[in-house]
């Protein structure tokens, strides 16, 4: 097998399979020869089969555009040095480029250089015994790979300029439609990079059948038919959102379809939806795949040419780009305002909203202060995106930043000052309002909020402003940081120099003594390491407990009130506010008018817990990057490595993969926490959820004479009578978890390391192959990397492995 076929196997993730290839002789030539009853016959598991089939579908596909048109590194359509968009009649739009320095290009054949030298090593490994050592060590090299992605989320209102801010930093001009005020997103869209070919791709992810419930709106319209003249507020908007969403999938005669809205027949272009399947639209260029999908995504357009839309049908549209390298560790998330009225779809958006490491608000730069539906978007989100969420930043981004009137009067540089000292009285009105957001600073200081006044046209024109002066420029900067693959080079060189060692240590025969009196010493400081752990955890999650239990107290007494304020909101009449609590208990405590405002009795009493224990909570969970869950305790821990090896430099190898072990097993444990750390928070609202469903459900019954107070005082007295056990559970169930998270925490940390120990240390293997070469290479990487590392955060010595491979072993 040569080193193409090891290569595509590895970067694949086909590693099992690389000892079968190499039996049969698959090179380079063969492997594109390959047809289906030869995969059938190298790869006999179905999931692997179909992935190498895709993969090099996918690849011959590359190698025939690239054959075809020789495609520069910068550009997927031309031999010139930038993007250009001629092919679509368009004009190219810059983007910034990406560190075209010498150390970024270096740390890129790092780590191509270190998965070529892993590759060939897993492949040496399959031929060795099939020992616990073996297999261990083939698993660590599988590890290796882990993909990092941070999503940025983008909100703003219709015709805030999302989509054109978009496409300006990511430098292509037509992806995302925009320009048509009556039209708007409905659908969360996510942008990311395509690393399998060169085309531009959509992913359609569908509501489900039952989610359709035709059924039900059928059921609702019938009412609706003779006259419709004495139904009123969200009645209405049902009736109006039903209309037009039946009228976008069927057309204007869906009523005379009756019972037939499920014929397949209607489905023709999206068999995926009845099958339950996602479908792909696959482009060969952007402005193409624009106008495709336009039909899935947008809903108000008056495009006549189009006479299905599909968006009620859909959930979310995944767009992947080729050639962008500012995509590559990077989701930017186009989300429609404040939720969506179907669960479905509104339940992704909050877990889209809880997943964003930061945020990007999106409004007129002449409506940044006055525009309400930004900053009511900032309010309604904070909460999901601080405690229930992982976002550390949050830009405030006014645009249309160059709109000016234009006068003949003015000169360039005139219009250009002008344009500048608007922007900047802008940005501290807009940061003067931020201060004013109680409910926001909570979670995010003044450090976490960044306004940017941006224009995406002057960006591409250059009429009146230097590219700099638009500050598209300074997001690219900003995502270019996020995107940084130097982290990513470390983990991974890391993780390699730590499995070479102990390749290499393990081959070491002469030093049986000196394992066991490292293995007692190891098994010490993991005793100690872990009860430290424990008690600072403990005593973490005490204090919280004692803070629970004074918010309880504190939300019994405050939730009447916040009930009284809901169910009878200041400056609405009980025939204006009759329908919508009628919503409200209709879907269990949650309703979403047709403009968007947001009614939310569970929110409203989890609230009154939540907003006593938010600041310690975030202490125990903070977003920051910087600062560490359960304030460092799992930072802290160490087995003491790197000064066990001055007393046992002849198992220095040993003990350097123990250190790299721990470094991944951390940075595995904050990802695991961060995640529980959502689950956790969100358990008051679960809580609060499942104790007022059977209030829902009786006032669900009520009708006729006197509907709003019959409704009004099922709910004052299913709340004044449960009111106490429900936050008491609310209580006890966030600390079981809190709990539970403690023990699994201190039992992956032992498991681990016991299982690193044993196989690193007591483990023999003589059928290991000799990787002193590939060591001394890679470590030479390691100590570059970790010196840039140590330099940027500060002047003192990086910490460097002891000797060399040659002189341990």
């Amino acid at each position: 097998m040569d080193d193409f076929v090891r290569k595509k196997l590895s970067e694949w993730g086909l590693w099992a399979w690389m000892k079968t290839f190499r039996d049969q002789g698959i090179d380079e030539e063969s492997f594109y020869c390959l047809d289906d009853q030869d995969i059938d016959n190298l790869i006999t598991e179905d999931g692997p089969k179909a992935k190498f089939k895709q993969k090099l579908k996918l690849l011959k596909e590359h190698e025939k555009t690239t054959n075809a048109a020789q495609v520069s590194p910068l550009s997927n359509k031309t031999g010139k040095g930038k993007r250009v968009l001629e092919h679509q009649g368009g004009t190219s739009i810059p983007t910034k480029k990406l560190r075209p320095d010498i150390t970024s290009q270096a740390e890129k054949c790092m780590l191509s250089e270190a998965k070529k030298i892993m590759a060939c090593v897993y492949e040496k490994l399959l031929y060795g015994d099939t020992t616990m050592l073996n297999a261990f060590l083939k698993k660590k090299i599988c590890d290796l790979k882990m993909e990092r992605r941070e999503m940025v989320g983008v909100f703003g209102r219709t015709g805030a300029g999302k989509s054109s801010l978009i496409n300006a930093v990511i430098g292509e001009k037509d992806l995302l439609s925009s320009g048509d005020l009556s039209a708007c997103t409905t659908v969360i869209i996510k942008v990311e990079a395509n690393k399998e070919n060169h085309k531009y791709e959509a992913e359609i992810e569908f509501i489900t059948k039952e989610e359709w419930e035709l059924k039900q709106i059928l059921l609702y319209l019938t009412t609706f038919f003779e006259d419709t003249s004495d139904h009123e507020g969200e009645d209405a908007d049902d009736y109006d959102d039903a209309v037009e969403m039946l009228s976008a999938v069927y057309g204007e005669d869906w009523r005379s379809y009756e019972t037939n809205l499920m014929d397949k027949l209607h489905f023709r272009e999206i068999p995926e939806f009845l099958n339950s399947k996602k479908k792909t639209l696959t482009c060969e260029t952007a402005k193409e795949l624009s106008a495709k999908l336009v039909k899935y995504t947008r809903c108000g357009s008056k495009d006549e040419e189009i006479k299905r839309w599909f968006w009620p049908l859909v959930k979310c549209v995944t767009i992947r780009v080729p050639d962008n390298d500012l995509l590559q560790h990077i989701t930017l998330v186009d989300l429609p305002g404040n939720g969506d009225r179907n669960k479905s779809r509104d339940s992704m958006w909050k877990e889209v909203v809880g997943n964003c490491s930061t945020v990007w608000i999106v409004t007129d730069i002449n409506r940044s202060v006055s525009e309400k539906e930004s900053w009511e978007i900032l309010k309604r989100a904070s909460s999901i995106m601080g405690n229930g969420g992982q976002c550390q930043q949050i830009h405030f981004i006014c645009t249309k930043a160059d709109k000016i009137t234009k006068t003949k009067n003015c000169s360039a540089d005139g219009v250009r000052a002008y344009i500048c000292k608007r922007n900047m009285q802008a940005k501290e009105e807009v940061r003067r309002e931020f201060r004013k957001l109680k409910e926001v600073k909570k979670y995010f200081s003044d450090e976490c909020f960044k306004v940017f006044t941006v224009s995406s046209t002057e960006f591409q024109e250059k009429q009146w402003l230097e590219p700099a002066d638009t500050e598209v420029p300074e997001l690219q900067e900003f995502l270019q940081n996020l995107n940084d693959c130097h982290s990513e080079t470390l983990n991974y060189v890391s993780g390699a120099y730590g499995i070479l060692s102990l390749i290499q240590g393990a081959n070491c025969r002469e030093v049986a003594d000196k394992k066991a009196e490292v293995c007692t010493d190891l098994e010490k400081n993991l005793k100690s390491g872990l009860k430290k752990v424990s008690e600072s955890m403990l005593k973490t999650i005490d204090a919280f407990e004692v803070c629970l239990i004074e918010a309880v107290e504190e939300a019994k007494s405050s939730c009447e009130s916040a009930l009284k304020s809901f169910l009878k909101p200041e400056g609405v009449t009980g025939s204006g506010f009759h329908q919508t609590l009628k919503c409200v208990v209709k879907n269990n405590g949650v309703f979403k008018t047709r403009k968007g405002e947001n009614h939310n009795l569970n929110e409203t009493l989890a609230s009154c817990l939540s907003e006593n224990i938010d600041e310690e909570f975030m202490k125990i969970f903070p977003n920051e990057s910087k600062s560490e869950p359960f304030r460092g305790a799992i930072g802290s821990f160490s087995l003491h490595a790197e000064a066990l090896v001055e007393k046992y430099r002849d198992v220095q190898l040993q003990l350097e993969f123990l250190r790299t072990e721990e470094v991944k097993m951390k940075t595995k444990l904050n990802k695991t926490i961060r995640e529980r750390k959502k689950e956790i928070y969100s358990s008051l609202m679960t809580t609060v959820e499942e104790n007022m469903k059977a209030c829902y459900k009786d006032a669900q019954q009520c009708e006729g004479k006197g509907l709003l107070k019959n409704m009004r005082n099922i709910i004052e007295q299913h709340v004044r009578a449960k009111k106490d056990g429900m936050f008491e559970k609310a209580k006890d169930e966030m600390l079981s978890k809190l709990r539970d998270l403690r023990v699994d925490i201190l039992n992956t940390l032992e498991d681990i390391i016991l299982e690193a120990i044993e196989l690193s240390l007591r483990t023999d293997d003589d059928s290991l192959p000799d990787v002193k070469k590939e060591l001394e290479t890679v470590t030479k990487y390691y100590n570059e990397l970790k010196k840039n590392t140590d330099q940027e955060r500060s002047p003192t010595r990086a910490h460097q492995p002891g000797q060399s491979v040659a002189q341990v072993c």
